[in-house]
C-alpha cells in the first residue's frame, strides 16, 4: 500500500528530514521516527527554527538543527503539505533551489489541499497525526521501528490528539499506540518526562494569569479570542509558547466553541492557532489561507490587524455553525 514510500528510498544514501517553521510534537515525533526508522541511510533533521522549550521532552530534539543539508540525496517533509508553512525556506534562493532540483516526498496527515508548486510526490493520509501514517507506513513496509521511533511517534499522535481525547482518534489510533507499547513504550514514564518539561516558572504562571485576563469574548460567549503582540513572543516563546499556554484555557470557558490566539509580528505577519468544539476549526482557519482538523487547526496570513481578523470571523462563524448543525442532523438522519 505504501510501495511509493520505500521506492522513493531506493538508490539514495542522505536523506533531509524537514520541518516546517512551526514545529510541534507531531512533526517533531515524525522528524525523530524517521531517523531511526531510516537505518540505511544518513540522515539530517531539519527545522528552519529552533524547536521550542515545551518540546524538549522528546529525548532526541536536539538532533534537529537549523543548518539545511544541500548535500543530501532528496528530502523527505513531514506533517505539512502547505506552501505558507514552508515560506522560510521557499523565500531563500539556495534552499529553493535543492527543493526544485532534488527529489522530494512529502508525509502529511492534514485535509488542507497540497499547494507545494516544486516537483514532489506525496503521501497524504487523512489521520489524527503525521506520526501515525509513519507507524503504518513502517509497519506496511516491514520496517523495523526501534523503541526510541516508537516513543518518537507515540509521543507525537499524543501531542496532535490532546492526549488521545480529540474527535479524530479512531480504533485504529488505538490499535496503534497499543503496538507502540508493544515495541516498548512506556507511556507512564512518557508522561511523567513531558509534565517535568511542561512545568512553568513563577514568571509564566504570572503572564498566563495576564493572558487570562486579556480574553475577549464575541457573539454571546461564543467566540473567545486574545492577541499575542511580538514583543511578548521575543519575551516569552523560548521559556513557553504562548499559545499552548492559554488555548485549552479558552475553549474549556462555558459557552465558548472557538478559541483563536492570534500573533502579530512587525513585518506584517500574522498566525492563528484555532481550537473549536465543532467540527469548523479547519474553515475557519481556511477563510485566511490556513487549514488543519475539523477541531484544532492554523493559519497564516499578513498585512491583517488582529481586531480585523476578530471582526472576520464574527462575520462567518455564525454560518458555520449552522452549517455544521444541518449536517449533524443529517448525519444522525442517515
Amino acid at each position: 500500500m505504501y510501495d511509493k514510500f520505500t521506492t522513493f528510498l531506493n538508490g539514495k544514501n542522505r536523506i533531509c528530514i524537514i520541518q516546517a517553521e512551526n514545529p510541534d510534537g507531531d512533526s517533531l515525533g515524525s522528524a525523530i521516527a524517521l531517523d531511526y526508522i531510516l537505518q540505511d541511510t544518513e540522515d539530517h533533521l531539519y527545522c528552519p527554527v529552533d524547536i521550542p522549550k515545551y518540546l524538549r521532552y522528546f529525548p532526541d530534539w536536539s538532533r534537529v538543527t537549523n543548518e539545511f543539508d544541500y548535500k543530501a540525496d532528496a528530502y523527505i517533509i513531514v506533517d505539512t503539505a502547505a506552501s505558507i508553512l514552508l515560506s522560510k525556506l521557499l523565500d531563500d534562493a539556495a534552499i529553493r533551489n535543492s527543493l526544485y532540483g532534488k527529489p522530494v516526498l512529502v508525509l502529511d496527515h492534514h485535509e488542507t489541499e497540497d499547494d507545494l508548486e516544486f516537483p514532489h510526490e506525496s503521501i497524504i493520509e487523512t489521520l489524527p497525526a503525521c506520526t501515525e501514517l509513519i507507524y503504518k507506513i513502517a509497519i506496511d513496509q516491514k520496517l523495523d521501528i526501534p523503541r526510541p521511533a516508537a516513543e518518537a511517534i507515540y509521543a507525537g499522535i499524543s501531542s496532535d490528539t490532546l492526549g488521545l481525547v480529540s474527535a479524530s482518534v479512531t480504533a485504529d489510533t488505538m490499535r496503534t499506540m497499543a503496538g507502540l507499547i508493544d515495541l516498548g513504550v512506556s507511556p507512564a514514564e512518557l508522561e511523567e518526562r513531558r509534565r517535568d518539561f511542561m512545568k512553568k516558572s513563577p514568571r509564566i504562571l504570572d503572564y498566563k494569569a495576564d493572558l487570562i485576563k486579556r480574553i475577549e469574548y464575541s457573539l454571546d460567549n461564543q467566540l473567545a479570542t486574545i492577541h499575542i503582540p511580538f514583543e511578548e513572543i521575543q519575551q516569552y516563546s523560548d521559556e513557553y509558547n504562548p499559545n499552548v499556554l492559554i488555548l485549552e484555557e479558552m475553549r474549556l470557558v462555558e459557552g465558548v466553541v472557538a478559541a483563536i490566539a492570534v500573533k502579530t509580528y512587525p513585518d506584517g505577519k500574522v498566525t492563528g492557532k484555532v481550537r473549536t468544539s465543532e467540527p469548523i476549526a479547519d474553515q475557519i482557519a481556511g477563510y485566511f489561507g490556513g487549514g488543519g482538523h475539523p477541531f484544532a487547526a492554523g493559519f497564516r496570513t499578513y498585512d491583517i490587524e488582529y481586531t480585523d481578523v476578530v471582526a472576520d470571523v464574527i462575520k462567518i462563524l455564525p454560518q458555520l455553525l449552522e452549517q455544521a448543525a444541518i449536517a449533524q442532523a443529517e448525519t444522525e438522519q442517515a
